[in-house]
């Protein structure tokens, strides 16, 4: 989870390739007024998120049934949005990953091609941010590696943890 910017299907892919799990990016699952809003520069409210959380929490659930490991990119913003997602699989871990505005900016200026349009909406991003404690996710800062962040993510897995990663 994070902010836009903050390598969440970058980092996840590679978690999902060096566990053998699913991947899939949250990112394809809005709706095409959600993608087309935020094309436009409109940042999403909570009822435009609702219906794609449901949809986060689908996959969850549907992965846990099948007792298959599954990663999912999502940026979680809000503590109430995580517990959403917690409904399609209880044993959910968590990673946070951490960025300060100047990088996450520096990040979204340099990506071509993705919906995800203008400064305006990362301030709209970082001023939804709840921060998770350390009680629901494990922290990490986007100016580590991935590499790094895979490797020190998977060291805090026990092996019942590795069906659900958000």
């Amino acid at each position: 989870m994070g902010v836009s910017g903050s390598g969440k299907s970058h980092i996840g892919q590679q978690l999902a390739a060096s566990m053998g799990a699913t991947f899939i990016d949250g990112d394809d699952h809005h709706s095409p007024a959600n993608v087309a809003k935020m094309a436009s520069g409109t940042p999403l409210n909570d009822d435009d998120r609702r219906d794609w959380l449901a949809t986060l929490a689908g996959l969850f659930a549907e992965y846990k049934a099948r007792d298959e490991s599954v990663v999912i990119a999502c940026s979680g913003l809000k503590r109430r949005y995580r517990d959403r997602l917690r409904e399609g699989d209880s044993a959910l871990r968590i990673l946070y990953l951490e960025g300060t505005h100047g990088l996450l900016r520096e990040r979204l200026e340099t990506r071509a091609g993705h919906f995800f349009k203008g400064d305006s909406m990362l301030a709209s991003q970082l001023a939804d941010l709840e921060p998770p404690a350390a009680d629901e996710a494990v922290t990490f800062s986007i100016s580590l590696t991935p590499a790094v962040i895979v490797e020190r993510f998977s060291a805090t897995l026990v092996p019942e943890q590795r069906r659900s990663l958000g």
